[in-house]
């Protein structure tokens, strides 16, 4: 008897967002993730500019009582926006 492969279920639409730096020089490999997040990559300035830029879109998105999977793109890129540090 064969059997079929089992699917797993769907229980909720999950939202993530994934940071990529690309301008490492010095061979180190730097992660950070979460359950919501995932940072890969960059230099050592790069990294942290972007591990602050997604804990205060965190911090912004429980202000305005909103999720990662239920917030509008543009507001979401707003809020990214407004996050990041000059």
């Amino acid at each position: 008897m064969k059997k079929t492969p089992r699917r797993r279920r769907r229980t909720k639409d999950k939202g993530h967002l994934l940071g990529l730096g690309l301008d490492n020089d010095d061979g180190h490999q730097r992660l950070t993730s979460a359950e919501q997040f995932t940072l890969v990559g960059g230099s050592a300035e790069t990294h942290t500019r972007m591990t602050e830029t997604v804990l205060k879109t965190f911090e912004e998105l429980k202000t305005r009582g909103k999720a990662l999977q239920t917030v509008e793109p543009r507001e979401l890129a707003e809020i990214i926006d407004k996050s990041t540090p000059r």
